[in-house]
């Protein structure tokens, strides 16, 4: 497995296409206090977790070294467009952008 996503609820989906990586965003709509977010991760280690609000975080983990970006009122599809950029890999695209440390 390259990627997966986890839902609103945390359910896991393994390697989502684009229609289902609309799909779980549109689960934000139900996003809660205990579960306010929905992600996409790389077999990479990387990761993006996107909440209603349009807070973006981009973070790895698994790399203590690495520190945590976040962008502020992201639309849903710059959202979309980088889960997609995530997903096939392309981490040094999603990483130029103006990640806030």
């Amino acid at each position: 497995m390259s990627y997966f996503m986890y839902d609103v609820m945390g359910s896991a989906v393994d390697e989502p296409s684009p229609e289902t990586m609309r799909q779980v965003l549109d689960g934000l709509a139900n996003a809660d206090d205990e579960h306010p977010d929905v992600s996409l991760s790389h077999e990479s280690g990387w990761c993006l977790s996107a909440f209603r609000s349009g807070l973006l975080i981009w973070e790895n983990p698994e790399d203590n070294s690495a520190a945590p970006g976040e962008m502020r009122e992201v639309t849903r599809e710059e959202t979309l467009r980088l889960f997609g950029l995530l997903a096939v890999g392309d981490l040094a695209s999603v990483e130029a952008l103006p990640w806030q440390r």
